[in-house]
């Protein structure tokens, strides 16, 4: 009998993905108004609940009419690259766990980025926004398909609204410092740890579920 699995669920763009500068610079598109601090700031929560209007200033001359994904997937595809050592982190990790992504980016652009870098192999699922504009559902979801619980699951993500999302769910989190939020940020999502490099990732999956099970 093969032996149970854990799931180690990714957000996208700031973990595995360096996508940070496209996704602003779409978002400087729209509104040119949005500075790096209001833009991170959406992702404190749940990025779909972001309210454009929130921005200081007039919104006359942004373009609320313009589809963000319209912009962002061909920038997408044609500047973001996989953060360095991050490839072989996921190889290493797919060994031991089931890897799903759960990301508020489309799972198409996801799904063609992960095989043009080799790496689709190692993933069981892509749940993009399309799937659903909430993670806590997304988690769920896996819950259900993979007949798996809270306790079997870690969330390793850059942002604090995935923090806070997981945790509604009971799911534990590693953050990452490389992405959209810095430490101070992260840390208010009270994660079990947070690494600054990716080679750290395994150790701190491995952790977290050693001490879940009392190993």
């Amino acid at each position: 009998m093969m032996p149970h699995k854990n799931f180690a669920l990714f957000d996208f763009d700031g973990v595995i993905c360096d996508s940070y500068d496209v996704a602003y610079s779409v978002s400087q598109k729209i509104c040119h108004r949005i500075t790096h601090e209001y833009y991170k700031r959406a992702f404190e929560g749940n990025v779909n609940d972001w309210d454009w209007n929130d921005i200081p200033g007039s919104h006359a001359e942004c373009r609320h009419d313009t589809e963000w994904f319209g912009e962002y997937v061909p920038a997408f595809e044609e500047q973001a690259k996989p953060f360095e050592g991050i490839s072989d982190v996921i190889k290493k990790l797919s060994d031991e766990y089931v890897l799903i992504v759960v990301s508020s980016t489309i799972t198409s652009p996801i799904q063609g980025f992960l095989e043009k870098h080799h790496l689709g192999r190692y993933f069981s699922e892509v749940m993009g926004n399309d799937v659903h504009t909430h993670k806590t559902e997304k988690i769920r979801m896996v819950f259900e398909t993979y007949a798996t619980s809270s306790s079997e699951c870690l969330f390793v993500t850059d942002s604090l609204g995935d923090m806070r999302e997981s945790k509604e769910m009971g799911v534990g989190a590693v953050g990452v410092t490389w992405g959209w939020h810095s430490r101070e940020t992260l840390e208010k999502g009270h994660p079990f740890r947070i690494v600054e490099t990716p080679s750290e990732i395994p150790i701190a999956v491995a952790d977290y579920f050693a001490r879940k099970s009392g190993i």
